[in-house]
């Protein structure tokens, strides 16, 4: 059985593979593209190439696992980014003896059924980690963190796995006093890509 820590001390390696992989997969160099944000940007990480992968899910769950906060029990965000993300992190945790699980922000309440933004085994009041795959601005990661604590689930973290803001999603949290890990920078995937 392993922990936390076991992750922790082998971040960089992973860290190291899941860049490469990007690379490979997720990278594309022949822009322009227009970001959520409606800026143009000569590149573009595809994240949802690695991260519905089996492989690459396994890569970024292990890099998630380990950064990740060791009292947090649920990990999620705004679907569809951060939910291949969750998924992957909770099993990858499960198959370590790690008790995770994970959740997701819709983006619109649900009229029927259960209705609500959050899908997800959640207990009542849990403190949870907000992911996202690739951040720009932050407003994902804002509008999630929102609604997760308009439902009593205070956001103990926050974790991109690629983060192309130049600083202001960091800036952002800290206001927020939320602590924030990017895995990987735009420094990461394009040195010598």
């Amino acid at each position: 059985m392993q922990n936390l820590r076991d992750f922790h001390k082998n971040i960089s390696e992973s860290k190291t593979a899941l860049v490469g992989l990007l690379r490979d997969r997720s990278l594309l160099t022949d822009g322009p593209y227009t970001l959520r944000s409606g800026e143009l940007s000569n590149w573009y990480l595809d994240g949802r190439r690695t991260t519905m992968d089996g492989h690459g899910a396994t890569l970024v769950a292990r890099c998630v696992l380990g950064v990740l906060d060791p009292g947090v029990t649920a990990i999620g965000g705004m679907t569809m980014g951060a939910d291949p993300i969750a998924v992957a992190t909770a099993v990858v945790a499960h198959e370590a003896g790690i008790s995770l699980r994970a959740f997701s922000v819709r983006k619109e309440a649900k009229a029927h059924g259960m209705g609500g933004r959050i899908v997800g085994p959640l207990e009542e009041g849990e403190a949870v980690t907000v992911l996202e795959d690739t951040t720009s601005t932050g407003a994902a990661f804002i509008e999630s963190i929102i609604v997760m604590q308009n439902g009593g689930h205070p956001v103990v973290q926050a974790i991109a796995v690629a983060d192309r803001s130049n600083g202001s999603v960091a800036k952002q949290m800290a206001e927020l006093e939320i602590p924030y890990v990017a895995l990987i920078t735009p420094e990461d995937l394009l040195h010598s890509a």
